[in-house]
C-alpha cells in the first residue's frame, strides 16, 4: 500500500495575498466548493484574525464544505487562534494552524523576542489551539534559514503540546531542493517522536523551485504539501497544485505515494480562480496552460499521431481538458443550455442561469461555433459575485482609423441617469477608458490591462482583465465580449464598480 500525500490547498488564504487577488466572501465558497470537489484533503480558508471580513469569509466557507478539512491560519498569539477557532465552528472537520518565525533574522529584526521566548510562545499557542480542535498544523517560518539545533528543540516542543502536523516552509523561496529535502529527512531522524506527526511543506517560488523543492521533500518522507491553484501567491507565489498531483501521478515509478484528488477538475477549477482573481494562466503553464496539449512541430505531430505516448505523458482529458463543443445554436432551448452547464459542472442560481441564457442567445446570433469554454465565460461572468451595478455601458462607439486620433463616445448609466462622455485616445481602448473615466471620476490608477481569447478563430470571444488601484485599494473588473474594445469597456466598468462598493478590501500581509 503506497502512502496518502495529503494536499493542503491555501488558495485561499496565500493566494489572495497577491496583489488584486483578494477574494469577497461569495467567491471564497465558490472556490471552496470546487476544491472540495476535487478532494483537496484540507482547504486553508483564510487568516479569522486579519479583518471582520476574513473572520466571515472563514465561516462562511467552514459551513459550506462538508468533505473537505477548513483550516484557519493564526499567529502564535492568544487572540488570532481564539477568532480562528471561533471561525471553524460550523465546520465537520476543522484544523487550526499557528505559526511563528524561528530563524534568527526573524526573531531578532520582525519579532524582537529571544529563541527562549519564540519556543515558550509556540508552545502555548499550540496548546491554545487544542481547546477548540485535535488537528492542529505548527509552523516555524522562515524554516529554511534557521538554525537546525533550535528548529528540532521547537518542533519536539510542539509534539509534546498536541501538534499533529508540522510545517517546514520555505518562506522566501531560498532552499535548493537537495538541501530541502535533507532538511526534511534530518528533521524526521533527529527529532523525538516525530513518527506521531505528518511533516508537510510550504514552498514559494521565489527562484523557480516551488515544486521541485516539495517534491523533493516527499522523496524524503513529507507527507502534505501546501499548494494553490495555478500556483497563485504573493510576490513569485506558491508551488502550484496542478504541478505537484500529476508529478506524482504520473511518476508512480518514483514515488511512494499518491494523492487522492480528482484530477479531472483541475481545468475547471484553474479557470474558475483565474476567472474570480483576474490572474490569466500563461499559455505554456504546465497542466492548464492552454499550450500544455498543443503539438505545433511536425516531428512532435507525426509521432503523436503513431502514438500519443511518443510526446504525451498523460492525458489531456486526465485533467479535464474537453475537446466537446456544445451542439446548441440560437434555437437552443434553455433546458439544454443547463443540462451542458450540468455536464460541464457548473451551478448557477435561477437568476444566474436566466441571465447566462440570455448572454448565450446574444452569443450565438455572433459566433457560428460555441464552445464549452465560451459556456464556462459566460456562467463565470454570472456565478461569480460582483459588486452593486452603480455603473453600466449602454452604448458604446469608437471611430479608429490610420492617421487619425482614435475617438470614443460611451453613454452609461450613472446610479439612476444616463450620462454621455467623450474622449480622445492613443487607440481605441485608450479612448474608451478615458472617455468613461470623463464621467465616473474616479481617479484611480490603471495597473493592468490584459486580453485573452478564450477559443480560437477570429469571431472568439476576447476576456479582458482590469485591475484599478486607488489609495491602497486594488480591485479587479473582468468583461468579455467578440468585440474586444468592448470586452475593455465592460471590464473597466466592472473594476469602477467594485472600486465604489467596497466589496474589496486590502490583503492581510501579515
Amino acid at each position: 500500500m503506497k502512502d496518502k500525500l495529503i494536499i493542503f490547498d491555501t488558495t485561499l488564504r496565500d493566494g489572495e495575498q497577491s496583489p488584486g487577488a483578494s477574494m469577497t466572501k461569495e467567491e471564497k465558497v465558490r472556490i471552496a466548493r470546487q476544491l472540495e470537489k476535487m478532494k483537496v484533503d484540507v482547504i486553508e480558508a483564510g487568516f479569522p484574525a486579519a479583518s471582520p471580513g476574513d473572520f466571515d469569509a472563514v465561516s462562511a466557507v467552514a459551513g459550506a464544505v462538508k468533505e473537505s478539512t477548513v483550516c484557519g491560519l493564526a499567529r502564535a498569539i492568544e487572540n488570532d487562534i481564539r477568532k480562528a477557532g471561533e471561525a471553524l465552528k460550523p465546520a465537520r472537520l476543522s484544523r487550526i494552524h499557528t505559526f511563528i518565525a524561528t530563524s534568527p533574522i526573524h526573531m531578532e529584526r520582525k519579532l524582537r523576542m529571544a529563541p527562549e521566548q519564540v519556543l515558550e510562545q509556540a508552545v502555548k499557542a499550540v496548546k491554545w489551539a487544542g481547546e477548540y480542535t485535535d488537528n492542529i498544523e505548527f509552523s516555524p517560518e522562515d524554516a529554511g534559514r534557521s538554525d537546525l539545533d533550535f528548529l528540532c528543540r521547537i518542533l519536539e516542543a510542539v509534539i509534546h503540546a498536541g501538534a499533529t502536523t508540522l510545517n517546514i516552509p520555505d518562506t522566501v523561496g531560498y532552499s535548493m531542493p537537495e538541501q530541502y529535502g535533507a532538511l526534511i529527512r534530518n528533521l524526521r531522524e533527529r527529532i523525538p517522536n516525530s513518527d506521531r506527526v505528518i511533516f508537510s511543506v510550504h514552498c514559494h517560488n521565489d527562484l523557480g523551485l516551488a515544486v521541485a523543492n516539495s517534491l523533493s521533500a516527499v522523496m524524503n518522507g513529507a507527507r502534505q504539501v501546501e499548494c494553490t491553484i495555478n500556483g497563485l501567491g504573493e510576490r513569485a507565489g506558491n508551488a502550484a497544485l496542478e504541478e505537484i498531483v500529476m508529478a506524482v501521478r504520473t511518476r508512480q515509478d518514483f514515488f511512494q505515494c499518491d494523492t487522492g484528488i480528482d484530477a479531472t477538475q483541475i481545468v475547471q477549477a484553474s479557470r474558475l480562480v483565474s476567472g474570480i482573481t483576474g490572474f490569466a494562466v500563461q499559455p505554456n503553464k504546465a497542466i492548464v496552460g492552454i499550450n500544455a496539449f498543443a503539438h505545433e512541430s511536425g516531428i512532435h505531430q507525426d509521432g503523436i499521431l503513431k502514438s500519443r505516448e511518443t510526446y504525451e505523458i498523460m492525458r489531456a482529458e486526465d485533467v479535464g481538458w474537453s475537446a466537446n463543443k456544445l451542439v446548441l445554436g440560437k434555437h437552443s432551448g434553455r433546458n439544454a443550455f443547463r443540462t451542458r452547464l450540468s455536464e460541464l459542472g457548473i451551478e448557477l442560481s435561477e437568476e444566474a442561469l436566466n441571465a447566462a441564457f440570455a448572454r448565450f442567445k446574444d452569443l450565438a446570433d455572433k459566433k457560428h461555433e460555441i464552445f464549452d469554454e465560451d459556456i464556462q465565460a459566460i456562467a463565470s461572468d454570472e456565478a461569480v459575485v460582483s459588486a452593486p451595478e452603480h455603473y453600466r455601458l449602454l452604448f458604446l462607439k469608437v471611430c479608429s482609423e490610420t492617421g487619425e486620433t482614435p475617438l470614443a463616445t460611451v453613454k452609461i448609466l450613472d446610479g439612476k441617469f444616463e450620462r454621455e462622455g467623450k474622449a480622445e485616445g492613443s487607440g481605441p481602448v485608450d479612448a474608451a477608458f478615458r472617455a468613461i473615466e470623463s464621467i465616473a471620476q474616479s481617479e484611480s490608477e490603471l495597473q493592468l490591462y490584459s486580453v485573452n481569447n478564450i477559443t480560437s478563430g477570429t469571431d472568439a470571444q476576447g476576456e479582458v482583465t482590469v485591475r484599478l488601484q486607488k489609495e491602497g485599494r486594488i480591485v479587479n473588473g473582468q468583461g468579455a465580449d467578440t468585440d474586444i474594445v468592448v470586452a475593455s469597456a465592460k471590464a473597466y466598468i466592472g473594476a469602477l464598480n467594485r472600486l465604489r462598493s467596497g466589496l474589496e478590501r486590502l490583503n492581510p500581509q501579515l
